[in-house]
Parts: structure tokens; sequence; C-alpha cells
């Protein structure tokens, strides 16, 4: 449909006054917490479940505060907090052990199977603490009077498969046989079922968010990639190539990712980088990996702006067109609307459930 002259003009002023309220937005932002990047423009690719994650590994680090009373001992380093996934009902097929008489967290160790993974599925083991009541990872020291074991119903590799399913309980029934207890594992073709349509339901909400940052002139080096991105509030990420914004949240996977060329980064770790040029970088957002609370989506999009005036590149989506605000405008509003039907599902974006699903 046409737009009258007027019409067009009101969508304009409030395409810019988006712009500057976005700008002042992070300004803020950057003020209460220093490191965090301006950012701005970007594309988008909703929900296909076949690409992985970028950047899972999570991003942690830093010295505590130190006191300078030179009567006080210097505080330690702070050691991240190793973050253990607990069994779900909602996204776990769970198998009752029962056990005869109570074991010990050193012996269940001892007997846990090589590989806590099903085909490509993980699997976990808790125990029900004799002391304190409450089901945990098993660790060494503790007693345990009851244990239960889960395998994951769905990840981005697809549903739980009766091959997979039939791998886990054998290879529980290994561990169980070693400590004595008795398995209650229930009906392949009911978990199978409960697999597909917990798939079904959640792979129209997967969504990862992708913008390439191209050259207007000349190749970039990666060092001066790398050097743009520290800049921005990005720092090393554990796989050449990937710069990362870390999480606020101790242990979590990284806001955002920038990736170059990964044989170009290998190549930069060379006797010659400045020989390791690239003319493009992606810039990434794994929606369902961090909370809504945590502004990903205003973050990739400020920063995409960012990096492309750093640069001299532009935005553009994957098939090389440049994307505009009002481009980013629609995007958000779909990224909302995804975050609410997570919610909806007890999958919001960023809870453990979610992580794990959606890996």
């Amino acid at each position: 449909m046409e737009l009258g002259l007027g019409t067009a003009l009101a969508l304009a002023g409030a395409a810019v006054l988006a712009g500057l309220g976005l700008h002042g937005w992070w300004t803020t932002r950057r003020a209460a917490q220093h490191g965090q990047p301006r950012g701005g423009p970007t594309s988008v690719l909703p929900g296909d479940r076949v690409e992985p994650p970028l950047g899972a590994d999570p991003v942690t680090a830093g010295l505590a505060d130190t006191d300078t009373d030179p009567d006080t001992e210097p505080a330690p380093l702070r050691t991240p907090a190793r973050r253990v996934p607990r069994l779900d009902a909602l996204i776990d097929a769970i198998v009752p052990m029962v056990l005869e008489a109570p074991v010990s967290g050193d012996m269940a160790l001892q007997h846990l199977p090589p590989s806590r993974r099903a085909g490509s599925k993980p699997f976990y083991i808790e125990g029900l603490d004799t002391e304190t009541g409450t089901w945990e990872p098993l660790q060494a020291g503790r007693r345990y009077g009851e244990l239960q074991a889960g395998v994951q119903l769905a990840s981005r590799t697809g549903a739980l498969g009766e091959i997979e399913y039939s791998e886990f309980i054998q290879k529980l029934q290994a561990f169980a046989d070693a400590m004595g207890a008795r398995m209650d594992p229930p009906d392949m073709l009911e978990v199978v079922a409960r697999a597909r349509e917990l798939d079904g339901l959640t792979s129209p909400l997967d969504a990862q968010l992708t913008v390439t940052l191209r050259t207007n002139s000349v190749a970039w080096s990666v060092a001066f990639v790398q050097q743009v991105a520290q800049r921005a509030g990005l720092v090393p990420g554990a796989v050449p190539g990937r710069m990362v914004l870390p999480s606020d949240e101790e242990g979590a996977p990284p806001v955002l990712v920038l990736a170059v060329d990964a044989q170009a980064a290998l190549a930069a770790l060379g006797e010659s980088p400045q020989a390791a040029a690239v003319r493009e970088c992606a810039l990434v957002l794994d929606v369902p990996q961090t909370a809504a609370s945590a502004e990903p989506f205003p973050a990739w999009h400020l920063l995409g702006k960012q990096l492309s005036d750093d640069l001299d590149a532009t935005v553009v989506d994957d098939q090389g067109q440049p994307l505009t605000l009002h481009d980013f405008a629609g995007i958000g509003r779909e990224v909302n609307e995804l975050y609410a039907r997570l919610e909806a599902l007890d999958l919001a974006a960023g809870s453990p459930a979610a992580r794990r699903l959606f890996s």
C-alpha cells in the first residue's frame, strides 16, 4: 500500500527518535558497566534448529577486590563457580534408582559411566543426600539414600530417538548394578513420543541472530579486528577467531560472539599475523541463551553499529543486503514475541532448561 508524504515523514521522524533513544540507553549502560560496548544494526536468522550455538564456552575470570588495609590478608583469586546441570522433568526423561542401603558419593563417582552421553544427548545422575534431604549432583564425601538419572529429551540435534534411549538405559543399568540399585525406567515409546512433542514445540522458537560486517574498502588483519573488538568491550573467546561479550552472570555463556574466518584466525597465530586478512566478520546473538532482562538484543544491535563505524564496514544480512533501522525494529518485535512464547512454556531465555535445550 502507498504511504502519503505526511505519513512517510512521520515514520522517518520516529526512526530517528528511536535511534537517539537507543544511543542514550547505550551511553547510560556503558557508564554503569564499563567495558560494555555501544552497538548498532544487525541481521537476523530466526529459528532453524540446525546450527549449533556459537561461542557456548563461558568466559569467566577476575580478581576479587583487595582491601588496602595492610593488616588484612589480600582476597584470594575468585574461582568461577562450576555449574553442574540439574535434572528437570520438563526436558529430561528421569529414571529412579532404588537402593537397598545408602551409598557413598565416592563409590558412586567411581562407577559412573565413562561417557555420560547417549548418542548426541547428555544424561546426568543425581543423589538424594541423606543429611540434607535434597537432590544434588554426585559429590565425594556425601552419602545418598536414593539415586536418579535423566537423559535430555531434545536439543538442537533433534529429539531423543529409540536407539539413544536404549543406549542410555544400557549404560545406566551397568551403573545401577554396581550400586546394587533397582531401576524403574519409563516406557521407551512414551519417552520418545514426549521427546518428539517437546522438539516440535520448541524448534520453531530457536533463534540465532547474525549480521555480517563487510569492509567498505581494504581487507582487515585479524589483529586489527581483535583490537577494535577489545576497544568495544569484547574479550578473546576459547576458540581462535572468536571475541565474546561476557555475561554479568558468572559461568553463563557469552551474550554476543564476534567471529572471523577460522583459517585466517589460525594463520594469525603463526609467525606473520599481519598476513592473515579478512574482509568480513559475523556478530551473533544466540537468543535463548541470555535472559531478556540483560537486554541482549539492544546490545547486539548497537554493537554492530559501533563496530561498523570503527571498522568502516557495512552491516548486511545473509543475503548481502544492508540492514536499516526499520529492519531492526521489526527484528526486535519478533524477538520480544519469542521471549514471551518461551516463557509460556516455562523455558524462559537464559534459564538453565533453555540453555540446555537450545544447545
